[in-house]
């Protein structure tokens, strides 16, 4: 190793979080000796898991134990809260916005590295569709699930409180746009939610309300198969949820979902989990991208044909040595991400040491979906499961998954307490104008909507 290594780490997400800790573990050592130096850069402090946001937005877990503390985790690192906003890979430099930055309006803060790994992850891909901006709620923050939560429960208290029918039609009526993993499991797990909530409304039935899922293509959930993925639009519509393959979404403006067929939905909720796409940072590096505008990386999760730099996740695309075909690329998911961050921060150590690289080969085990409390499915190792032991499996799988024994610990907790109680139906959407009440009292105006999803 040369005297003192810079690495920076962009993106504290599933790869970014794994390499940092592997490397705090691997290079404990040098870390104390002030030989190597790890600074991590993520607008959050946290890394969110995302497959429990689908049971965080319907109350099965506290939106706290969905995230993990990264200071907490990566007490050898540091920690730096914002954003890169630029790499001058030949200078060994990156331009970061803070939040001090933004506050005094001060000059991006500049930081010189040896090494790069580039992590950012992926941000949701949307479409110019008239009205999406306005009024679509995404699902890829626990922030998001949570608003969602209230939103949807907020929707039942508009409907329960006026006379008019076409304000009640619109907040009963919830449509979905994307039939893959955060889709299926937020509208399976909120519907299950919002027919547990109507229990205690007078004048609100499971029957009044109209879930619907948009999907593009002519199946949903590719990841577990054709026939889970059949099994699944079966159970959904059983449970009068309308399942619309290979429908588009063509507008929501005025609060009007129109589909590809013609068909209309005067609706107050439009979620959007149509996919993702690389974050717009891998863009602006000037680093060799595939079509898609991933990284073009090789089997050693180096960035193809530049010394130094290092990707994962799903801005890159990592070669699939398993699939026994050239041109395969690993499909980007959390499975892949968390394996590859482990190979990422060894071969890092081994390229600091001159030892030789490992290549990332890893067969892809299955996948597991939750249709809400005790249903589910899953196909792992080539078996398939449906109903409770896919549910129970699934279960069993992301806490096995879940990082810090803190978290599992919780997690199980909740899951515990959630199995002996009844679920809570309270909506906190006040939480996102915390001040509105304080300033109507000081004698601000008070907004127009302070309960904020409506």
């Amino acid at each position: 190793m040369k005297e003192r290594a810079r690495i920076l780490v962009v993106g504290g997400g599933y790869v970014g979080m794994y390499t940092a800790l592997r490397l705090q573990q691997r290079m404990r050592q040098e870390l104390r000796r002030g030989e190597l130096e790890i600074t991590v850069v993520t607008p959050d402090p946290y890394m969110t898991y995302q497959p429990f946001l689908p049971e965080a937005a319907a109350g099965n877990i506290s939106p706290r134990h969905v995230v993990v503390p990264l200071r907490r985790v990566l007490r050898q690192c540091r920690i730096l809260i914002g954003e890169v906003r630029t790499i001058d890979h030949a200078a060994r430099t990156a331009t970061v916005t803070t939040l001090a930055t933004r506050e005094k309006g001060a000059p991006d803060e500049r930081i010189t590295y040896d090494e790069l790994v580039l992590a950012p992850g992926s941000v949701s891909r949307t479409l110019p569709i008239p009205g999406l901006a306005d009024h679509g709620i995404g699902f890829k923050t626990v922030e998001e699930a949570i608003g969602l939560r209230n939103h949807v429960l907020e929707q039942l208290d508009i409907a329960s409180s006026t006379r008019d029918p076409a304000v009640r039609d619109a907040a009963l009526t919830f449509v979905f746009v994307g039939g893959g993993y955060a889709g299926v499991e937020a509208l399976a797990e909120l519907e299950d939610m919002a027919s547990y909530a109507v229990r205690h409304y007078h004048n609100v039935t499971r029957e009044d309300m109209k879930w619907v899922l948009v999907e593009a293509t002519d199946r949903i959930l590719p990841e577990v198969g054709p026939e889970l993925g059949r099994y699944t639009v079966t159970q959904l519509r059983r449970r009068n949820i309308q399942v619309l393959l290979e429908t588009r979404l063509e507008s929501c403006a005025d609060r009007v979902a129109v589909l590809s067929d013609g068909q209309r939905f005067p609706t107050r909720t439009v979620v959007w989990t149509a996919g993702v796409k690389p974050h717009p940072l891998v863009a602006a590096t000037g680093l060799p991208l595939t079509g898609r505008g991933r990284l073009r990386c090789t089997a050693e999760l180096t960035v193809d044909g530049v010394e130094h730099v290092w990707a994962a996740g799903d801005a890159a695309a990592v070669p699939d040595l398993t699939a026994g075909r050239p041109g395969a690329e690993c499909v980007p998911n959390a499975q892949h991400a968390v394996r590859q961050a482990r190979v990422l921060a060894d071969n890092l150590v081994h390229s600091l040491r001159g030892e030789p690289l490992e290549t990332y080969a890893h067969k892809y085990a299955g996948s597991v979906a939750s249709l809400g409390l005790h249903k589910g499915v899953a196909q792992v190792y080539g078996r398939r499961l449906k109903g409770y032991p896919a549910w129970f499996m699934h279960r069993v799988y992301h806490l096995s998954r879940v990082p810090t024994v803190n978290r599992k610990a919780r997690v199980l907790a909740e899951w515990t307490l959630a199995g002996l109680f009844k679920r809570e139906i309270v909506s906190l959407g006040s939480l996102e104008h915390p001040r509105a009440e304080f300033e109507l009292a000081a004698g601000g105006k008070h907004p127009d909507d302070p309960k904020g999803s409506s």
